[in-house]
């Protein structure tokens, strides 16, 4: 049976609480610790004992919240919060095992701050293990995530300057909706104010970001993830409509997202979608697909694929 945690426990975490949610209400702490209002009053209570000013403030924008200044004991971390942090870092940057790596330096800081013991587990997992990068996944910069995170939050509309992985380059102003991890690839999923239009691009790929005027609103019940697979093979520079001699329920569990959306047509179904890069789509993503096919539009793609047609049959 586990054990009730302790009242300095429940109070730190009342601590932490009101670092993520300035302005929480004694009632909205009792739901997330799973006490009552009034034991509520008493963790905050035990915080002010300890010399951390908890300021309280009445009316409907009233609550507590930690004074100016106020310095917060370190952070701690149980055994499996540690090791879960550092699996977590390497497996989404495998450098980060090399302490020359930025990220590997960051993370020697954290492992140096835990208490001995865990700290030394953690040490040992991440000399210990190694994770082999995936080739498709894709660092962005920083700086730009940051920018597209800070005016997603603020809701304020951004122009981007974007360069494809064909090299062609342009602007597009956009609502930044969300930014959303897919596979070891970072996509801002965002409004296309030009094309009226769901558009996703690829974080790495975007050049720079400004803020502009105004502000938007995200569509109600927006799921991110979902929204971001439904329209990554929208949008792009080439057309592509591809046909298989097989019914939508055969070949969709063969079709990635960003190679665009199957509809059904007579005995068989058409994939539409757009690319980037033809000769990708061409040479990794439809032959993968194990149905006959035809491509019925698209000319960069249907050169894409008699390119590929050619050189195979060459090699007979």
């Amino acid at each position: 049976m586990p054990r009730e945690a302790s009242p300095t426990a429940r109070a730190l975490r009342a601590l932490e609480i009101l670092q993520t949610r300035p302005g929480a209400t004694a009632d909205e702490l009792a739901e997330r610790l799973g006490v009552t209002e009034r034991a509520a009053r008493r963790y905050v209570g035990i915080l002010r004992e300890a010399g951390i000013p908890v300021e309280a403030a009445r009316g409907p924008y009233g609550g507590y919240r930690l004074g100016r200044g106020t310095r917060l004991p370190p952070v701690v971390f149980t055994e499996a919060e540690a090791l879960g942090l550092v699996m977590a870092v390497l497996d989404g940057q495998p450098a980060a095992a090399d302490v020359g790596d930025p990220i590997g330096a960051a993370l020697g800081k954290v492992i140096r701050a835990l208490p001995e013991s865990v700290g030394r587990q953690a040490a040992a997992l991440r000399e210990h293990a190694s994770a082999a990068p995936d080739r498709h996944s894709a660092r962005p910069d920083p700086a730009t995530t940051s920018a597209l995170v800070a005016a997603s939050a603020a809701r304020r509309p951004v122009l981007l300057t974007y360069r494809s992985e064909s090299g062609h380059e342009w602007e597009a102003e956009v609502d930044p909706w969300a930014v959303v991890v897919r596979y070891g690839r970072w996509y801002l999923l965002c409004h296309s104010h030009r094309a009226e239009a769901i558009r996703t691009y690829r974080l790495d790929r975007i050049r720079a970001v400004q803020q502009t005027g105004g502000e938007f609103t995200p569509p109600e019940g927006l799921d991110p993830v979902a929204a971001l697979e439904e329209n990554l093979g929208t949008g792009w520079e080439f057309s592509t409509r591809v046909v298989f001699d097989a019914s939508v329920a055969e070949v969709a569990p063969w079709i990635r997202p960003p190679m665009g959306r199957l509809e059904p047509s007579g005995d068989g179904c058409v994939l539409v979608g757009s690319t980037s890069n033809p000769a990708m789509y061409a040479q990794e993503w439809l032959p993968s697909v194990p149905f006959a096919f035809h491509v019925a539009g698209g000319p960069e793609l249907r050169s894409a694929v008699a390119a590929l047609a050619s050189r195979l049959a060459a090699a007979l």
